[in-house]
């Protein structure tokens, strides 16, 4: 499921009712290849040896994103929400990965766990009910712990000091596997503030693998910051306005 797949890999768009506007894909395509040779500048320049995954954000945008997403040999696709992601879902043929990068509310949690890779575990609450639903659905929930390093109020997920406590209680959750660490930095905040955020994630991974998980995914950057949070060490890096343009309202 969190496969690396090289940049070369070439997908072609399914077959559609209404093809897709040939000017659309071919933009998507230029700024995914733009995407890739930053994200490569920024492993070159830091980062940690690591693989990085690029997850297109679809969010507020149709389906045709997906498919544009897909052609261009993008595999990974996130969503914030569950009742906006449950419908493109429906509509869209591309054998592509779903990605529940958004806050999860515990009454979503049966819908929650169809996803590919849940980013915001952010309470003993929504464990229990991530847990629940994936033992009554008889499969396992891939999560990623989201943790709230920059401590600004206004943020979910769990606090750096908290995560090591987290994360052992989480053992006893045999429906969920806890596969990494997501963070968000502060919206404009300066090189230095975003550096200590990433580094701070990536010492919390560090806990979650001392407590014994088996992880290795660490989900941080986005359009405005994904080059730095590589150079931090970002194994994944959650792509929407650099790939799509301004959010449709």
């Amino acid at each position: 499921m969190l496969g690396h797949f090289p940049p070369s890999h070439r997908f072609s768009v399914p077959e559609l009712a209404s093809p897709i506007a040939s000017a659309f894909l071919d933009d998507v395509a230029h700024r995914v290849r733009d995407a890739r040779a930053r994200i490569a500048e920024a492993r070159a320049r830091g980062g940690h040896g690591q693989d990085v995954t690029l997850i297109a954000v679809t969010k507020t945008h149709g389906v045709d994103a997906v498919y544009a997403a897909h052609a261009a040999g993008v595999l990974d696709v996130g969503e914030n929400r569950v009742q906006e992601a449950e419908p493109k879902r429906a509509q869209c043929s591309a054998p592509v990965r779903w990605h529940l990068i958004g806050h999860v509310q515990r009454n979503k949690a049966a819908s929650a766990v169809n996803f590919d890779l849940v980013h915001s575990l952010d309470s003993d609450r929504l464990a229990q009910a991530l847990h629940d639903a994936a033992s009554k659905a008889d499969r396992r929930c891939d999560v990623l712990l989201q943790v709230n390093v920059s401590g600004e109020e206004s943020k979910f997920g769990v606090p750096a000091a908290e995560v090591v406590a987290f994360t052992e209680r989480l053992h006893a959750h045999s429906a969920i596997r806890l596969c990494g660490v997501m963070t968000m930095a502060p919206f404009d905040a300066d090189e230095r503030t975003l550096r200590d955020v990433f580094a701070g994630a990536r010492q919390c991974l560090a806990h979650v693998k001392a407590a014994g998980h088996d992880a290795s995914v660490l989900s941080m950057g986005m359009s405005g910051d994904f080059e730095i949070a590589v150079e931090e060490g970002a194994t994944h890096v959650r792509l929407g306005t650099m790939l799509f343009g301004a959010r449709e309202q």
